[in-house]
């Protein structure tokens, strides 16, 4: 995107002799920029999850941004900005989008799915249920994200094969499970493997810190 340079051209910038001058110059015009975008605010309606928002927001807004900051759902992670991760995954008129990456304005008029919207009347969506079961996740950061594009590929594809599955979620990221968990979940929702009675364990336990040689309660999971 261009950036005003009150009348000079990049050129006279960047051959301005005083480093302090270009420094100047360089916050004058985004300030300048700022107040443009700031002026050029609009009303826009978003469609998530079914229901419709009414936001007000800059042209070059981020749908991430506006889902997270404007809206209030946070389940959509931002991992790398720059749509290579995965983290920020959302549905867009049946669509697997980059949220990092796609202006809000746009979806105007779209219908927007994410994670927050996937369970119904208290229950989980099958896929889920299985990451729960199957242990597909761990810190948890990336989880909306794979969800998401699982939902996006049983949507267009409801019997995927294994490799169809790898290929599809290879768009996605994590650093924690080593992929084979998640392939494992999502398989268990296409050959119909989940339990909708799974809980998790309810009795407290201990776990032993090698490293210490002692022994400390682990968290409740009820």
């Amino acid at each position: 995107m261009a950036i005003a340079t009150t009348g000079r051209s990049s050129n006279d910038l960047a051959c301005s002799s005083s480093p302090a001058r270009r420094f100047f110059l360089g916050k004058l015009n985004l300030r300048s920029t700022k107040v443009m975008f700031a002026v050029m605010k609009r009303q826009v309606i978003l469609n998530v999850n079914g229901a419709e928002h009414e936001v007000e927001i800059e042209p070059n807004r981020l749908l991430l941004q506006v889902l997270r900051d404007n809206i209030g759902l946070t389940g959509t992670k931002e991992g790398c900005s720059i749509g290579v991760c995965g983290a920020c995954s959302v549905i867009v008129d049946g669509r697997l989008v980059s949220s990092c990456l796609t202006l809000a304005a746009a979806c105007a008029g779209k219908k927007i799915e994410t994670i927050e919207g996937l369970a119904k009347d208290g229950n989980l969506h099958p896929l889920q249920q299985a990451f729960i079961e199957y242990g597909g996740f761990q810190c948890g950061i990336c989880t909306p994200g794979q969800i998401m594009a699982a939902k996006a590929l049983l949507d267009e594809n409801p019997k995927p094969s294994e490799e169809e599955v790898k290929e599809w979620m290879s768009g996605n990221l994590c650093r924690c499970t080593g992929y084979y968990k998640i392939l494992e979940s999502v398989m268990a929702v296409v050959n119909g493997k989940t339990d909708p009675n799974y809980t998790f364990r309810k009795r407290e336990t201990t776990a032993k810190i090698q490293s210490l040689d002692v022994y400390k309660p682990v968290a409740k999971t009820t």
